[in-house]
């Protein structure tokens, strides 16, 4: 139900909507803290009634990312990515430069089946283990597999947060996204293993001794539990089936996500309480508190007005608001991060598609330029994306820093070509035939 907000709630929500984002940007404070305390002002200033604000919290984005942190955090105990990982660096034969292609593919892969989060938390590690192994910096290895992990997690609703967003707004299934978004990001996904190998080529060269060392290392041994893994596998092929047949059997993916989840829980004997423990709760709090805080400001009628001032600058076509949401929203998002720039562009976008008469569900190209323009730009800065940050982090405390400007000097090129293809696919796919 829409409410009527007066110009003084206006003013307010505009400055409790920037001073939240200012301050989730500058990482002072913890974000999740932040988003709560920006959510539950709109609330006390009367910008948006309790039950409005709780009424905005979707459930469906909630209860999908827990079910898939289940699943994704307890198949990361049984030590498959570990012996993934050294099994690629022996296919490779120990050499720097097809060890960090391949880590790329199993990290792009891994990202959009997963979440690109959970991905680089269980990688990051073994690959820093890895590159002292063969007497070489890290920073290659972790830069290529946070931009690999936020290309591939672009491919699929459950491969990165605004993704399950847009999805859910946009009511775009898992199916929607491998027949839209997947094509372009294999395309892309190619751009990227080349100009990542005309980056850091030069800075991969290793010794023989230090390849066969790797080539020693036995793999075998780092599968913890056989059983639990083969479980594992098998419900995360039921869940990615269910995903791929949710409109035909009438269930959301976040209700497939938790069945699964559950199914796991059960079938591989794990303790909940250890299970949940996992459960990344300052992500899920922050959307809670983020869901709120973009409610109270589009209660006021803000975003309405400048998705209308983004329709009338487009001059009512397609392909131009096509490039305005794509191009902004890929150097923006890298910016003020890919998750709350998304959740405040979605009633935008849509504003965007009503006003200049877009065509509806996955055939609004709109919706694929917020996907890929978001994705594709967490590559541009490290604080573009969760994954960045976290391994960032990693990196930091192993003794490698990863400035903003190094990784920017990194991210740029790839970016830009990236969101170049993105534009072309975009233009032939659903604007020009």
């Amino acid at each position: 139900m829409e409410e009527v907000v007066e110009e003084p709630a206006l003013w307010a929500a505009a400055i409790l909507f920037g001073v939240t984002y200012l301050a989730i940007v500058s990482e002072r404070i913890p974000k999740t803290a932040v988003a709560l305390v920006g959510g539950a002002a709109m609330i006390l200033f009367g910008i948006i009634s309790q039950e409005a604000a709780f009424e905005s919290i979707d459930f469906n984005v909630i209860f999908l990312l827990v079910g898939m942190m289940v699943i994704a955090n307890i198949t990361g105990k049984t030590g498959l990515f570990e012996w993934m990982a050294i099994r690629s660096a022996k296919i490779a034969r120990g050499n720097a430069v097809a060890i960090l292609l391949v880590l790329c593919f199993i990290t792009a892969v891994a990202s959009a089946f997963l979440d690109n989060v959970t991905t680089v938390v269980l990688l990051a590690p073994l690959t820093i283990y890895l590159a002292g192994t063969l007497k070489l910096n890290p920073v290659p290895f972790l830069v290529a597999e946070i931009m690999a992990s936020n290309i591939g997690g672009t491919a699929t609703l459950v491969g990165d947060p605004p993704n399950i967003l847009i999805g859910s707004r946009a009511d775009l299934d898992f199916l929607s996204f491998l027949t839209n978004s997947a094509p372009v990001i294999l395309v892309i996904f190619v751009i990227f293993l080349g100009t990542i190998w005309l980056i850091f080529r030069k800075d991969l060269i290793t010794t023989t001794e230090a390849r066969q060392q790797v080539m020693g290392i036995d793999e075998a041994g780092l599968i913890k539990d056989r059983r639990l893994l083969a479980i594992s596998l098998g419900v995360l092929g039921l869940v990615l089936v269910g995903f791929l047949l949710h409109s035909v059997i009438h269930l959301e993916v976040a209700t497939i996500a938790l069945m699964g989840a559950g199914l796991l829980l059960v079938l591989g004997r794990q303790d909940p309480h250890d299970a949940l423990r996992d459960v990344e709760w300052t992500t899920i709090f922050f959307f809670v508190g983020l869901f709120m805080v973009v409610a109270g400001l589009d209660a006021t009628g803000a975003l309405r007005d400048i998705g209308n001032v983004l329709a009338d600058a487009s001059g009512g076509s397609l392909g131009a608001a096509t490039m305005f949401v794509l191009w902004p929203s890929a150097f923006l998002s890298s910016v003020v991060n890919q998750i709350p720039y998304s959740a405040a562009m979605l009633p935008v976008v849509e504003q965007i598609g009503a006003e200049i008469d877009a065509p509806g569900g996955a055939g609004n190209p709109l919706w694929w330029a917020l996907v890929l323009g978001v994705g594709l730009g967490a590559n541009l800065t490290v604080v573009g994306a969760a994954a960045n940050v976290f391994v960032v982090s990693v990196a930091r405390r192993a003794g490698h820093t990863i400035s903003f400007f190094a990784f920017l000097k990194y991210g740029f090129p790839v970016t830009l070509l990236s969101v170049a293809a993105a534009t072309v696919y975009l233009w032939l796919r659903y604007l020009v035939f």
